[in-house]
């Protein structure tokens, strides 16, 4: 027992120590936020998004000035967050030090190596993003409708800043290689292209009638609208298009090595890092990816002995690329077939989870402008909270989109894949926005690749062809580790990279070479999504065995999807104190 004079003691050592506590805390909460308004301040399209409308007649200042002053701001975060003690700060604080320094870090890491010289990749451009205007731009008043106008009149102004950094590119050789370029102006002509009524950026003023607007407003925000988006709207796509075809296409480079950039070797380190969250070496990535090819080559073996198929599985995958019953005969048909599958996995939900997002979503077609050189489906989050998150599904080529793998495909990108995922994390209220608007590709790719296993263990997937084409997404992204790590660090060439593809993928060629070209043009990216799955299974087996009976699915992905997009690290020290917690709580139980 102690003395009354201990217990004071005690209490007043207590006491001492918690200023301290409570001072890191704050000055962690008020940096947080400090960045947080920053952030929205320079890129005021994302601020709309956001709900923050004091930007809505603005486009960010990407010029040489404005992001040199962003990036010494930057560092200047850095500095300020690594002079905040991590002892003192509950876990909680932690992770949220951790995962702002990831985000600005990244922000430096990108300047130091020039990314803003290389504004695009082969399915996407910051011409596609400026299209996203109509959608993250409110037009509830008059005044809204004017911000808009605003920022369209700035759209020739941040055009000439991009095609200024891509001369930069060109200049040193930072250039996207010319395969993957090739047909990439076609992303941009529709832009300009047509009468002004039906240009996207138009869309808006066709719902005039929705909002409090006289009669002679209406006419002149008509007028206005017709003459800032045929003069400078479509003026400034039409020469970004000739600055394509004219000077940047002509001038590709030749290799798609990101090795061949300058400092190029350590930027793909650096991003397979990022992206991965991880140490793990370039090698150490492609032995991880020939191994994993092998592995689910056996299970693929498996299943064409199963149905009898005579052939080998290349000759299997041939069968599957050409027979007409695979595929859909109409862009509804597919979409309905998604949608479909969609609902079935949505009413599986509980038994894998207790948690659901409160934010519905829907299925959709990649808009034409992109789908030819798009990826075969992408999840979409609300641009605004009036709005569901979206589940793209490419219709373009349809006999190049196999029904077999719209289970895969929508377990990845809808649910319980992204769209479950990332909602939850938006929905935490709790938690900072660093937190609840940073994305982690090991964590989030890592999770989209396992809900395509949860799928089977729900059964979803209903014939051995579907169960074939799980198999080929999982093989699609064990070799991704070894074709990324190859075309920019070990010299393998695209053809190599697309043969290996072919030969060991269910996937459609024109499927393989989109993914090809979005490897080659977005370096390190294609890493995240077999280590973060991997991963996340490793962590499933080790709490399987130290719980045995007592293991509960439901609560262990609660457990996983508890704190939104994290590193590795922070997931494997989450799930051990889930084990620990799990443990107690069954000790306990005995002991009742």
């Amino acid at each position: 027992m102690h003395s009354p004079l201990n217990r004071v003691t005690i209490f007043f050592l207590l006491f001492l120590s918690l200023p301290t506590t409570a001072s890191e805390q704050q000055k962690l909460t008020q940096l947080m936020d400090d960045i947080w308004q920053y952030e929205l301040s320079i890129s005021p399209v994302y601020a709309s998004s956001h709900g923050v409308h004091e930007f809505d007649d603005k486009l960010a200042d990407i010029s040489p000035e404005g992001l040199a002053k962003q990036n010494t701001q930057f560092k200047s975060f850095l500095q300020k967050l690594d002079k905040i003690d991590k002892q003192q700060l509950p876990r909680t604080d932690q992770i949220n030090l951790l995962m702002q320094r990831y985000r600005i870090q990244n922000y430096v890491d990108e300047y130091r190596f020039n990314a803003h010289y290389v504004p695009l990749t082969s399915e996407y451009g910051f011409h596609n993003g400026m299209a996203g205007l109509p959608r993250s731009s409110r037009f509830n008043s008059l005044k809204d409708y004017q911000n808009y106008l605003t920022r369209l009149r700035q759209i020739p102004a941040y055009f000439t800043q991009q095609i200024a950094w891509m001369k930069k590119g060109m200049v040193v050789g930072m250039v996207q290689p010319k395969a993957v370029m090739l047909g990439f102006e076609k992303s941009v002509e529709s832009f300009f292209s047509g009468q002004v009524e039906s240009n996207t950026f138009y869309g808006p003023f066709l719902k005039l009638d929705d909002i409090d607007v006289t009669e002679a407003q209406k006419r002149a925000l008509i007028i206005e609208a017709k003459e800032v988006i045929k003069q400078d709207v479509m003026g400034a796509y039409q020469n970004f298009y000739e600055f394509l075809v004219n000077d940047y296409i002509p001038n590709a480079k030749s290799d798609v090595a990101s090795k061949s950039w300058p400092n190029g070797e350590q930027m793909y380190q650096n991003r397979a890092q990022y992206y991965t969250t991880t140490d793990l070496s370039v090698d150490e990535i492609h032995q991880l990816g020939l191994t994993e090819v092998a592995r689910i080559r056996a299970e693929m073996q498996n299943i064409v002995d199963e149905l009898g198929f005579q052939g080998s599985i290349s000759d299997f995958i041939q069968f599957l690329r050409t027979d007409p019953q695979f595929y859909a005969k109409t862009s509804v048909e597919l979409l309905k077939h998604a949608s479909y599958v969609a609902k079935r996995m949505d009413a599986k939900l509980p038994k894998l989870f207790y948690k659901l997002p409160r934010t519905p979503y829907g299925v959709a077609p990649v808009p034409d402008a992109i789908a030819p050189k798009y990826t075969t489906g992408r999840y979409v989050s609300p641009r605004r909270d009036d709005e569901p998150g979206y589940y793209w599904v490419n219709t373009y080529a349809l006999d190049k989109r196999p029904l077999y793998a719209i289970p895969a495909l929508t377990m990845h990108e809808a649910v319980p894949g992204h769209h479950l995922q990332i909602s939850l994390a938006s929905e935490m209220d709790n938690l900072p926005n660093v937190r609840r608007y940073t994305y982690i590709s090991a964590f989030g790719e890592g999770w989209g690749l396992y809900s395509e296993f949860l799928g089977k263990e729900v059964g979803i997937y209903q014939t051995p062809y579907e169960e074939f084409g799980r198999l080929s997404y999982e093989m699609w992204r064990a070799c991704r580790l070894v074709v990324d790590t190859g075309m920019h660090i070990k010299g393998w060439s695209r053809q190599r990279a697309l043969d290996y593809m072919l030969e060991n993928t269910a996937l459609s060629e024109h499927n393989v070479t989109t993914e090809i070209d979005r490897y080659i043009s977005w370096p390190a990216q294609a890493l995240a999504y077999k280590i973060g799955e991997l991963e996340i299974k490793k962590l499933r087996t080790e709490a399987e065995l130290a719980l045995g009976d007592k293991f509960d699915l439901r609560a262990f992905h609660d457990a996983v999807l508890e704190y939104g997009s994290i590193p590795l690290s922070v997931l494997r020290e989450n799930i051990n104190l889930f084990i620990e917690q799990q443990k107690q709580t069954k000790l306990q139980n005995r002991q009742s």
